[in-house]
């Protein structure tokens, strides 16, 4: 599909969020995934309440003129896999019991990883959308 196709595919399936900044590459991964979940039945009960739950958060917070509180790194599990597109290159982290690994290497925290992907200074959780 050309990056024309791909956006309006998207705008039919997710709706009409703004796509200048982001790769064709992960167009194409996001529409196979919601396909999948599509022909599997949806997603499961659990992603649902914790969909719901964030969006009420979210509501809550600019209703109120303030931003959702961040999701502290002491609360992810280790085994999740957070994901970043960054300047056409996607990069997953793995949560690990005393840290972060990413492409096989291991971290203290998700800033020096975004640190090491940007080359300058981000707040690792922000940077992966986190907070």
């Amino acid at each position: 599909m050309s990056r024309e196709d791909c956006i309006d595919e998207w705008r039919r399936t997710i709706g009409g969020q703004s796509l200048k900044y982001v790769s064709v590459q992960f167009i194409r991964s996001a529409l196979a995934f919601e396909a999948q979940i599509k022909d599997h039945g949806g997603h499961s009960t659990v992603v649902r309440m914790a969909l719901k739950a964030a969006l009420k958060t979210d509501q809550r917070s600019s209703e109120a003129g303030g931003r959702p509180r961040p999701v502290l790194q002491s609360s992810l599990r280790p085994g999740t896999h957070l994901v970043r597109e960054w300047n056409g290159r996607i990069y997953q982290v793995e949560v690990l019991d005393d840290g972060f690994r990413m492409d096989g290497k291991r971290c203290r925290s998700l800033s020096a990883i975004a640190r090491k992907v940007t080359g300058a200074h981000w707040s690792g959780p922000r940077f992966f959308g986190l907070g």
